[in-house]
């Protein structure tokens, strides 16, 4: 079949040349549709729900809400794991759903769900489905800069920007952060209710019932019908103040007699702060779920931009984190690569051929290749990413090695005596001749990069896009080496062989001198191969294992924990405080904005003792630290001085990564099981403790779960009856003087202000205030709270954290300085000896290590099945199960310089280091198969197998050492890399130079030896 092929291409080649030139136009076209993001999706399919509950504390949203919802949602299929946080007024619930499943399918049965509990929750509870996007989709981040105040920032944005920007395909959503919400504010007098014998609930009613509009029909007027319509809607503050609450001897009760009527702000559970100043408004645009997330940020910037033009004098939009920008230098680290690998590749090749015109024709492959790839990835619906253009970049070398042995037999045929033929016919035979030990050796790379298309999660997620792509290229081509380069090598190429170059005269007489010594010396050959492999294995069991490197986002979160008693504005004040220490102490940090407490849209609700800091470095080139860990130091060093309080580390994506992985951010996630909260937070202190003295350990945290004070107000329903007052009537007054009521909404040039009734700012920042508060009933009277109610003060927790229904505490730790599994094992002994669970809790480890135990526990199943496919078409190919064992033998020798390498550099076996073995293995069988063809060829021709190994090896040593130093340098561009991504793709790099470096020495020097003695019976 193959052979057909080629003959079809020489024979048609205006055919050949047109399709051709359609592949690439189609290439190029699918090239500039790709979706581009920095990374692959590796978000699972998640569905969030975010339910309010203004007033509850975190126990009562647990048992009131969360645990419902838990029951009803618990079954759903396809269902992976369900976790949920309660806090204070708020829970966060989290579906993951496996790998596959429709992200609308799953939306659907927890609404479905959701319906059937809704009903059963307190009044009181609002929310419902977060937007349809993934823990990946903060793209764009901005602040608002200007004279404006707090709130006109915020209207601003909320009425103004977010809108424009919601209109964008791609973005799920806006979230809106600090600043002062605008509301209508009712403040109710309680003496002058009990003067005039008002509640606070005929107060509620009569906002609530006085706040429409409405239309009572038609009436005719002459030809014409005249449309009735009433508006009873509030506009101003006179409106409210006008509203009759009640009648008494003809005289109208008015809002404004018993009310202080203004413009007020909403309760605030988080604020933003930055460089140290004050507060600021900040936008967060979110990318919908599959959006191409390079497109959402230029279309967010350009709306921006038209904006800027129509907002008030001196306000300005000043974005601080830009996917769009990591997303440019991540691509621009892999194209660099490319571009620079090509360079070298083409250099390389006129080095070993000695004629330009072979080396153009055989570096055609490359683009040809790199259009394929595009064109397949297009229909595969993979986006252009680091991972998959970095596959791109490590097949780069790959890619020729079909097109080499081609072209340098095409050649050698060239220049050989014997009858004249015609020059298609030549180029025919030479072709025909490797094309079967080409495509095998083709095949075997392939199937050695299939287990990366089986592995689950994050990576997955993440080096499948890496298999798939060097899959497409390499199969690109072997159909451009076997069609095109034969037409193109029949009219570009010249008749007759071009001069042997001087480099490869040199080498060959080298190798040939090296070859004969060792063909002699057989033994003393073995016996050195034999030592390398074992101290291979030595170094390997010595070297540490790691899931993946840490990825340089360039950005750095500094996350912050302080006591959980404080309020929101002591926790600004030290936000803002700790900002200013760094700006001063940290040049390298050139603008901070700090995320405090929950959002609005509840997607991250986090504590008033918890922040999220996004520290905006300067240019790499103005750094005075010379490196990221360097800096990291430096800000663990200015921070220090802050007692009581916990910082941590980390950047954008990989913190929202490890969330969603684990539903805690660190590479590493101890999970305590068990029912009682307090034991809970005793035992995670106690782990804390144990894996804070484990040498590499860093950030090692958990969340402090005790110290906030409660004031508990018990109710006296006895009391409270003799009154006339329900539990649900005082619990209602409560909550509306203390956290404040929505009683409706204003509509006001085209915004909708909320219609707040609330207690005095005085009542809500004094706890003796509150405990003389009293509360107006309708008899005239008003009453203190004391009165139908004790009060006391208890402390309870910050949050109640549940996975799969089970409470759980979590540590989570950084590991820094040495391998993740070494450090757990460690962590894993010592938790044991140290830390005695009680009956009924339990341990689980998670977080980064899960994820290389998982991958490695996969590798191990499906690379023997995958060597298993290669032993079977090494078989198929050379028809001897003795000679597929001769090709199978390079590949753990092949192994050797790759484990050597790991060790010399101190790189840790990693995902990325794993794959670099994979792929050694299919480039030692490609040279392996190419040698032992050509030597089979020589025995069928009757030469003496002394002759054999001799000859074959020296025919076959330029093609071997040009794939074995194209692939090699192709990586180099790699090594060098600085840009994100390079810490992936280096490992793999370091393995496969390192790697070429044994397998070539061992292809051309152990092979012939071995086939010498093995490869044919009888005749050793």
């Amino acid at each position: 079949m193959l052979a057909r092929l080629v003959a079809f291409s020489l024979s048609q080649r205006l055919l050949v040349l047109v399709l051709t030139a359609l592949m690439i136009g189609a290439g190029v076209q699918a090239y500039n549709n790709l979706p581009i993001d920095a990374f692959p999706d590796v978000s699972n399919t998640q569905v969030s729900l975010i339910m309010k509950a203004p007033g509850m504390t975190p126990e009562e949203v647990e048992a009131r809400i969360v645990a419902p919802i838990e029951q009803e949602l618990l079954g759903i299929p396809h269902q992976a794991a369900l976790r949920s946080q309660s806090k204070y007024a708020i829970a966060s619930i989290t579906l993951e759903f496996q790998d596959g499943t429709d992200v609308f399918w799953a939306r659907q049965q927890v609404s479905e769900r959701l319906n059937n509990v809704i009903k059963d929750l307190p009044p009181s509870v609002s929310g419902g489905l977060a937007p349809i996007t993934t823990p990946l989709g903060e793209v764009f981040m901005f602040t608002i800069e200007g004279p404006l105040s707090l709130m006109e920032k915020r209207s601003l944005l909320e009425w103004t920007i977010r809108p424009q920007l919601r209109n964008i395909a791609g973005v799920a959503d806006v979230n809106s952060l600090g600043g002062l919400v605008k509301s209508f504010e009712i403040v109710p007098d309680v003496n002058a209710l009990a003067a005039r014998r008002i509640s606070l609930a005929q107060l509620q009613a009569a906002l609530e019932t006085n706040n429409s509009s409405d239309g009572a029909g038609r009436l005719s007027a002459g030809e014409e019908s005249l449309l009735i319509r009433s508006d009873g809607n509030i506009h101003t503050l006179d409106d409210v103040r006008a509203i009759a609450i009640q009648s008494r001897d003809g005289v109208a009760v008015k809002v404004g007699e018993v009310a202080d009527v203004r413009i007020g702000q909403l309760t605030r559970y988080g604020t933003v702060t930055q460089n140290g100043k004050g507060e600021a408004v900040e936008g967060l645009v979110l990318a919908m779920r599959g959006a191409n997330a390079q497109k959402v940020v230029n279309q967010v910037r350009s709306r921006l931009q038209e904006l800027g033009k129509t907002l008030p004098k001196g306000t300005t939009i000043s974005p601080f984190y830009d996917r769009g920008n990591l997303v440019e230098r991540a691509v621009s680290t892999v194209t660099d690569a490319l571009g620079e690998a090509t360079l070298l590749v083409v250099i390389l090749l006129y080095l070993f051929l000695g004629n330009l015109r072979s080396a153009l024709v055989v570096a055609s492959i490359l683009p040809l290749a790199a259009l394929g790839t595009f064109l397949l990835m297009q229909g595969f619906g993979l986006s252009a990413n680091l991972m998959s253009l970095g596959g791109l970049a490590i097949a780069i070398g790959m890619l020729v090695d079909a097109a080499v042995v081609v072209v340098e037999n095409i050649e050698a045929h060239s220049g050989a005596g014997g009858p004249a033929l015609p020059r298609l016919h030549v180029i025919y035979r030479a072709v025909r001749e490797v094309a079967v030990p080409v495509s095998a050796g083709m095949l075997v790379i392939m199937i050695v990069f299939l287990p990366l298309l089986t592995l689950q999660g994050l990576e997955g997620k993440l080096f499948a896009p890496v298999a798939l792509t060097i899959i497409f290229a390499l199969a690109s081509s072997l159909l451009m080496s076997l069609t095109v380069i034969p037409v193109l090598s029949s009219l570009l190429l010249k008749d007759g062989h071009a001069a042997t170059p001087m480099l490869v005269r040199k080498l060959e007489a080298a190798y040939a001198w090296t070859l004969a010594k060792s063909l002699n010396h057989a033994r003393a050959i073995g016996a050195i191969a034999l030592a390398a492999l074992l101290l291979a294995a030595v170094l390997f069991l010595y070297i540490g294992k790691s899931f993946m490197p840490t990825l340089d986002e360039g950005d750095i979160i500094m996350q912050i924990e302080k006591l959980p008693s404080v309020n929101l504005q002591e926790s600004a004040k030290l936000d803002m405080a700790i900002q200013r220490r760094i700006l001063a102490e940290v040049p390298d940090v050139r603008r901070i904005v700090a995320r405090l407490g929950s959002d609005e849209l509840g997607l991250d609700p986090m504590g008033l003792n918890e922040t999220d800091t996004f520290l905006v470095l300067k240019p790499r080139a103005q750094w005075r630290s010379k490196d990221k860990e360097a800096l990291l130091n430096s800000l663990r060093t200015a921070t220090a001085g802050f007692p009581g309080i916990n910082f941590s580390f980390t950047q954008p994506i990989e913190m929202r990564t490890s969330e969603m992985l684990s539903g805690v951010h660190g590479d590493l996630a101890i999970k305590v099981y068990g029912a009682d909260n307090q034991v809970l937070a005793d035992l995670a202190d106690q782990i804390v403790n144990v894996v804070q003295g484990i040498s590499g350990s860093q950030d090692v945290l958990t969340v402090k779960n005790a110290g906030v004070q409660y004031m508990q107000v018990d109710i006296d329903r006895e009391a409270a009856g003799r009154l006339g007052l329900s539990v649900d009537q005082i619990q209602n007054d409560l909550r509306t003087l203390i956290e404040g009521r929505m009683t409706g909404v204003v509509i006001q040039g085209g915004q909708r202000l909320p219609l707040l009734l609330r207690g005095s700012d005085q009542l809500q920042m004094s706890p003796d205030l509150f405990k003389q508060l009293r509360l107006p009933i309708s008899g005239g009277e008003s009453i203190p709270v004391s009165q139908v109610a004790s009060l006391r003060t208890v402390d309870g927790p910050v949050i109640v954290a549940r996975e799969n229904s089970s409470r759980l505490a979590v540590v989570s730790a950084n590991v820094r300085g040495r391998d993740l599994v070494g450090f757990v094992d460690e962590a894993k002994s010592r938790v044991a000896q140290k830390i005695k669970l009680p009956p009924g809790y339990r341990l689980a480890w998670g977080g980064q290590f899960e994820n290389q135990q998982r991958t490695a526990a996969r590798l191990a199943v499906v690379v023997p099945i995958a060597l298993a496919l290669i032993f079977l078409l090494l078989f198929s190919t050379l028809r001897s199960i003795r000679q597929a064992l001769l090709v199978f033998v390079n590949i753990p020798f092949a192994l050797i310089g790759g484990v050597i390498a790991l060790a010399i550099t101190g790189q840790y076996l990693s995902v990325p280091a794993s794959v670099g073995f994979i792929a050694l293995m299919g480039i030692a069988v490609l040279n392996g198969l190419v040698m032992i063809t050509y030597f089979n060829q020589l025995v069928a021709r009757g030469t003496a197998l002394s002759e054999v190994v001799m000859e074959g090896a020296l025919r076959r040593f330029r093609p071997v050492m040009m794939t074995a130093c194209i692939t090699g340098l192709g990586l180099v561009p790699v090594l060098l890399a600085s840009g994100p991504g390079s810490e992936i793709q280096k490992p793999l790099a370091i393995v496969v130079v390192g790697g070429l470096l044994s397998a070539t020495l061992l292809t051309l020097i152990l092979l012939p030896i071995l086939f010498r003695r093995f490869g044919v019976p009888g005749r050793s």
